[in-house]
């Protein structure tokens, strides 16, 4: 069985910056691995996606140039850099990685199989 631990979450003040780590017990086999936040009453939203083979990525507009995702394969860690946090971006983050290729949207949450527990971001003003 495949778990994915998140960590490096925490409280910070706006304008701040934090990097979220996600460790794979094994990656042989994932074909994407994401991130994914929900804030209280809210839906999951994808924030940003990697092929893991390719090492394309893609980040959603809302976050683009504030968020980066990237990948150690030989670490079995999967990276979200955050700067410039906002209240906003208040919410429990998750990685989320799935082993097949699909057609559909990369943020569908029902297409990963694979997901973490989550670690809380709290942006304060």
């Amino acid at each position: 069985q495949v778990q994915l631990v998140e960590s490096g979450g925490g409280s910070v003040q706006a304008g701040g910056s934090l990097r979220l780590s996600c460790v794979a017990s094994r990656r042989y086999g994932f074909y994407v691995m994401g991130w994914f936040r929900q804030a209280p009453g809210k839906e999951r939203e994808g924030l940003a996606r990697i092929y893991v083979g390719s090492g394309s990525t893609y980040v959603v507009d809302s976050v683009k140039g504030r968020f980066t995702i990237s990948q150690d394969n030989a670490k079995k860690t999967l990276y979200l850099e955050m700067n410039n946090l906002q209240p906003e971006d208040t919410a429990m983050y998750y990685c989320a990685a799935d082993c097949r290729s699909y057609s559909g949207n990369w943020d569908q949450t029902s297409r990963y199989t694979y997901w973490g527990q989550g670690t809380q971001v709290t942006v304060s003003s």
